[in-house]
């Protein structure tokens, strides 16, 4: 089991700040895992329909989309940081 934590926008689009899943067979690393996401429902889709644009950290550790999932606790994703 692992907890998912999203931010801002994502948080918006698929309606909820956290959830706890077990990951299926096959899903080792991020890009895997959004993948995996964007098969939940339209909500994913639509928060995660640019991948590139998504930021991951795992266990509070920003990572890159080919990083493997190991055996994290918590994956968190979020947009793009903007400010000024």
């Amino acid at each position: 089991m692992v907890k998912l934590v999203y931010f801002a926008w994502i948080r918006e689009r698929i309606g909820k700040s956290e959830e706890d899943i077990e990951l299926p067979d096959g899903v080792e690393t991020v890009s895997d895992l959004i993948g995996h996401l964007c098969t939940r429902g339209d909500e994913y889709a639509l928060a995660l329909e640019v991948p590139e644009v998504i930021h991951v950290a795992i266990n509070q550790e920003h990572r890159q989309h080919s990083d493997r999932i190991g055996e994290a606790r918590e994956i968190a994703l979020f947009p793009p940081m903007t400010g000024g």
